[in-house]
């Protein structure tokens, strides 16, 4: 059996051959052979194998505006807020709490990851899993790599991780489907997130991301705590410009690079508590008539190594607030 290695950014050199594709939407193309190639090389796959699965795949060319017009980039935050911030996913997720909830005690005790935000990430990302994609994850990630230049090099390891990852869990891999972008299961994780953060939480001898709320549930939670969740930590707080605030000549962002101090003196003061030298992000949402400030601490940065985007962070944490709220009225 050969060794499974990593092969991304393609540093092993071309192999000199005439295999080709000989089907499919991909046809003919060199770069796709030469993929095969390599892959064949590195990993138990073999070039039959991944030849017959190269000729099958559709072109999935309407993925190229999703990619291109995130909500995310196009949205403003009170456009953006009302997409998640809805009653009917604030009372399924209390439901989902009630359904779970010796399940999910045990997984923040253990990780120190609050229910609420592990809940709230589920929905969030596919309505406790209603929605969890109907696009089919190799094609997706083959049009990606190959005719996505903008991203083809994340693309490319994207795919090679999936084909790795489908190897490992004797996943059948025309099967699957996710997103657009190829992400999966209940908590739709990208095919490297699922090899590195995926865990066995019910002890079965699998990561099942599909229909294990267990593995589930501990698999959000690990992801956070690899990413440096700090146990009982604050996720964000708002805050207030004064009348003679300086505060547009901070840099907004995701990452606390700013003390807590700093921003006082440039004029932004907090109802809440938070020590001088504490680390903070300034985080800027825009309302509809007005901007909105935000101290983002290390556990919203943390967040958004889920989704690089102050939104999402802010949509996650405020649906996690609201779903608290209603749950404890309910025990």
């Amino acid at each position: 059996m050969k060794k499974l290695v990593l092969i991304c950014g393609f540093l092993v050199a071309p192999l000199a051959t005439a295999l080709e594709i000989p089907d499919g939407d991909y046809k003919g193309r060199e770069d796709v052979a030469a993929f095969v190639q390599r892959m064949a090389a590195g990993t138990d796959y073999t070039e039959a194998e991944l030849v017959d699965l190269f000729s099958q795949v559709e072109k999935q060319e309407h993925l190229f505006e999703k990619l291109d017009k995130p909500a995310e980039k196009e949205l403003d935050w009170y456009q953006y807020r009302g997409i998640f911030i809805k009653d009917k996913r604030i009372s399924r997720g209390v439901e989902f709490w009630q359904k779970h909830r010796e399940l999910l005690a045990e997984v923040s005790e253990k990780t120190g990851v609050p229910e609420e935000i592990i809940v709230a990430i589920i929905g969030v990302e596919t309505f406790y899993g209603i929605y969890k994609g109907k696009d089919p994850v190799f094609d997706s990630l083959v049009t990606l790599a190959f005719d996505y230049p903008r991203r083809s090099k994340f693309f490319t390891r994207e795919l090679e991780q999936f084909l790795l990852l489908a190897r490992e869990q004797n996943f059948e891999v025309r099967a699957l489907r996710g997103s657009y972008a190829g992400a999966m299961g209940m908590p739709q994780f990208i095919s490297s997130s699922y090899r590195n953060y995926a865990i066995d939480f019910d002890q079965d001898g699998r990561a099942d991301l599909f229909d294990s709320i267990a593995d589930i549930a501990g698999s959000v939670a690990n992801y956070f705590v690899k990413h440096g969740w700090q146990r009982d930590g604050s996720v964000a707080r708002p805050l207030v410009a004064t009348e003679n605030s300086s505060v547009d000549s901070l840099e907004p962002g995701l990452k606390p690079a700013y003390k807590w101090a700093d921003l006082k003196r440039k004029g932004l003061k907090s109802d809440f508590t938070i020590g001088e030298d504490t680390p903070v992000a300034l985080v800027r949402l825009q309302q509809r008539d007005h901007p909105e400030y935000w101290a983002g601490f290390q556990n919203f940065y943390v967040i958004t190594r889920y989704n690089h985007s102050e939104l999402y962070a802010m949509a996650v944490y405020q649906l996690a607030k609201l779903i608290s709220h209603q749950y404890k009225k309910t025990t």
